[in-house]
């Protein structure tokens, strides 16, 4: 069989979506290639040098020819070695299955799952619910990623190793964590066809508003320095995203200066100033949430 065939045979196979595909090439007038996707990059205002956190719908760009790698590729191009590319590669697998509920697992077996998970390993834990182009990133070879069983980073280039290290254990999205490290650094925010619910950096606004908040404990098994499997505790906001969209329209319409929207491949992209985005945002949480 060849390879076409053996996709038609078993859709499953190597998870190819056919069907998503087709309509990827019909809204895509030429193939989306490196130079293409960097071109478009660079007009939205993306420059080498910046610190770039990236946050991605694979599907929102078109047909891109190989796929993530090309995009990965792309915006390294783009940032060339003085510039910094980072990505959240978060691992909720790694949450409390108590919680889950996409999908839901039963109750007799939260306990196996809990205590009996394999450590999570920065280089072969993968992410879940990021998308292809944050997955693919992590695997490259000059890529760091953070300790994080939960909430980690990856990053590369000029400050990655600085950004994604000595990530905390507590409050993995706070004070202590690369989202924070980017804001020192006046980093921007890309969302390439996605919005701001998924925005992790008003996670760290929630960090920084002046109102009471709740406070969870969660554990995770984790490698220790000698190599062994261990169970690590440690704590975190209650975190709550339910009313990101709102915060990020109400960021947008009072610092439109600070936003650029523009097309990469066939899709919709934004680029943000986290600072301001942080700011405002904890300003507005205050303001807007009970």
């Amino acid at each position: 069989m060849t390879d076409e065939e053996t996709q038609r045979a078993d859709p499953e196979s190597n998870d190819v979506d056919a069907e998503g595909e087709a309509k990827a090439i019909e809204r895509t007038d030429a193939p989306l290639t490196v130079e293409r996707l960097a071109d478009d990059l660079r007009d939205l205002g993306i420059e080498a040098g910046d610190t770039l956190l990236v946050h991605s719908s694979m599907s929102s760009l078109g047909w891109v020819a190989v796929g993530p790698p090309t995009v990965v590729d792309a915006l390294m191009e783009v940032l060339a070695p003085e510039g910094t590319l980072v990505m959240p590669t978060h691992s909720p697998q790694y949450t409390d299955p108590a919680g889950w509920g996409n999908p839901p697992v039963p109750d007799d077996w939260e306990e196996t799952v809990r205590t009996e998970r394999p450590p999570y390993r920065p280089a072969v834990t993968p992410t879940r619910g990021m998308g292809a182009i944050g997955e693919c990133f992590r695997t490259y070879p000059e890529v760091r990623r953070s300790r994080h069983p939960t909430y980690s980073f990856a990053g590369w280039g000029a400050d990655a190793e600085a950004i994604v290290a000595d990530h905390s254990y507590d409050h993995g999205l706070g004070e202590e964590s690369p989202l924070a490290k980017i804001y020192d650094r006046d980093g921007t925010i890309l969302m390439l066809g996605t919005g701001h619910e998924t925005n992790t950096s008003l996670h760290l606004a929630e960090h920084r508003a002046d109102r009471e908040q709740e406070i969870v404990t969660q554990s995770a098994p984790v490698l220790d320095e000698d190599g062994e499997r261990v169970m690590k505790e440690f704590e975190e906001l209650d975190y709550d995203s339910d009313d990101f969209p709102d915060a990020g329209a109400a960021f947008e319409e009072a610092h439109p200066k600070a936003v650029t929207r523009g097309q990469v491949g066939s899709g919709t992209a934004t680029l943000v100033s986290q600072r301001d985005l942080v700011d405002y945002g904890a300003e507005w949480f205050e303001e807007n949430r009970e």
